[in-house]
Formats: C-alpha cells, sequence, structure tokens
C-alpha cells in the first residue's frame, strides 16, 4: 500500500449479528463473501453506491472461521467449528438445474459437506488454483489436502482425501512457517504453506494456502 494514497470507508456492512472472522474477494466480480461467529457465511454486492447483502448461507452448526473461492468463483468453500467444510455452488437465474432463484439474484446452494476428516475445529480453507485441490488447516495440529473425485456429478461433488496429503507437524516452536509438496505426481506442484500456532487453549495449523 503506497502510504501517501488516501483512503476513506466507503460502506460499513453490519448484517452478521456476531464476530466477523475472516473475509475474502471474488476472484474476477465485485462482490465479498463473510464469515462470521454467528454461524453463516454473508455474500455482499454494490447496489447503488452502496454495498448490501445478497445472500445468506445457513447450514454450520457452530462459528464459521474462513471461506475461500475456487478459481472460477462459482463455487465457495467454507469451514467451521462444527469440524465440517461445506462447498457452496451458485446458480444463476434461469439455470438448466432447476435451482430455484430470487428474482435476478443468484442461489447459492451446499452440494458437498466434507464430515468426518477433522478432530477438532477448522481454521482456514484454500483452493488450488492449478488443479483444483482443496486445503484444510485444523486445530488438530494438521493439514490435509483433499482431491475431487473426477467421476462425480458436478450438483454433487464428491471428494477424498489425497493419498500421502494429511501432514502432522511436530515441533516445540510458537510458530511455524513452512510449506509441503500438494501435488508431487504433477509436472505442476503447487505447494501448500501454512503456519503453525499453539496457545494455553490449544494447538492450530493456519492459515494455509497454495504456493501456485
Amino acid at each position: 500500500v503506497d502510504e501517501e494514497e488516501e483512503y476513506e470507508c466507503v460502506s460499513v456492512l453490519n448484517s452478521h449479528t456476531q464476530d466477523v472472522k475472516h473475509v475474502v474477494w471474488h476472484p474476477n466480480q465485485e462482490l465479498l463473501a463473510s464469515a462470521s461467529y454467528d454461524d453463516t457465511v454473508k455474500l455482499y454486492q454494490e447496489e447503488e453506491d452502496d454495498w448490501v447483502c445478497c445472500a445468506t448461507l445457513e447450514g454450520h452448526e457452530s462459528t464459521v472461521w474462513s471461506v475461500a473461492f475456487d478459481r472460477g468463483g462459482e463455487r465457495l468453500a467454507s469451514c467451521s467449528d462444527d469440524k465440517t467444510v461445506r462447498i457452496w455452488r451458485r446458480y444463476k437465474p434461469g439455470n438448466e438445474e432447476g435451482v430455484a432463484c430470487s428474482g435476478t439474484d443468484p442461489t447459492w446452494k451446499c452440494v458437498c459437506n466434507l464430515s468426518g476428516y477433522h478432530t477438532r475445529t477448522i481454521y482456514d480453507v484454500a483452493w488450488c488454483h492449478l488443479t483444483g485441490a482443496l486445503a484444510t488447516a485444523c486445530g488438530d495440529d494438521a493439514i490435509r489436502v483433499f482431491e475431487e473425485n473426477a467421476s462425480s456429478d458436478p450438483q454433487q461433488p464428491t471428494f477424498s482425501l489425497a493419498p500421502g496429503r494429511a501432514v502432522t507437524l511436530h515441533c516445540s516452536a510458537s510458530v511455524l512457517s513452512t510449506s509441503v509438496e500438494a501435488e508431487p505426481s504433477r509436472k505442476k506442484r503447487p505447494r501448500v504453506s501454512f503456519s503453525r500456532h499453539m496457545s494455553l487453549m490449544a494447538r492450530a495449523v493456519f492459515p494455509v494456502s497454495f504456493l501456485e
């Protein structure tokens, strides 16, 4: 950020009823997503020189810690204190799948729920824009990488834990920043970057991202 540039607040978004944990921009549109302690994900768009909430995604049973758009921005992943990752897909009005939309606004529908893989809170989630893999950072001191099954229905995609892609950290440092191979069998090898944080309450691995 240029120190000489001046910025002003153009809008205050207060749609959430509890703390906001994370916000992320859509990769190619003026669309903003937020995750909150109120167990929801909200999406915002600009309307008449202001920003308004255009969708509320409900389904998590506890705090939503992070959200991430895939490369095309048609899917959104969310991770939660309820130990699950949900994948939401955007359906525009008049879509071939027949998903109902309200007016001209698209509908975001949960098409996949990854559960049973994590034993504690999932603090972060990230998409790989090269391969479509999904990485999670969890309070159980591990990161996991998931691959979408090629034969699964795009409207009901299934993901599997990639073989050998669960990494458990063992170190005494309070913070460790490092990276690991996410797809060693491919010519293009995205790497997963993460940090390890320890406190009196819990050990946690976050944030996580792909180095592409």
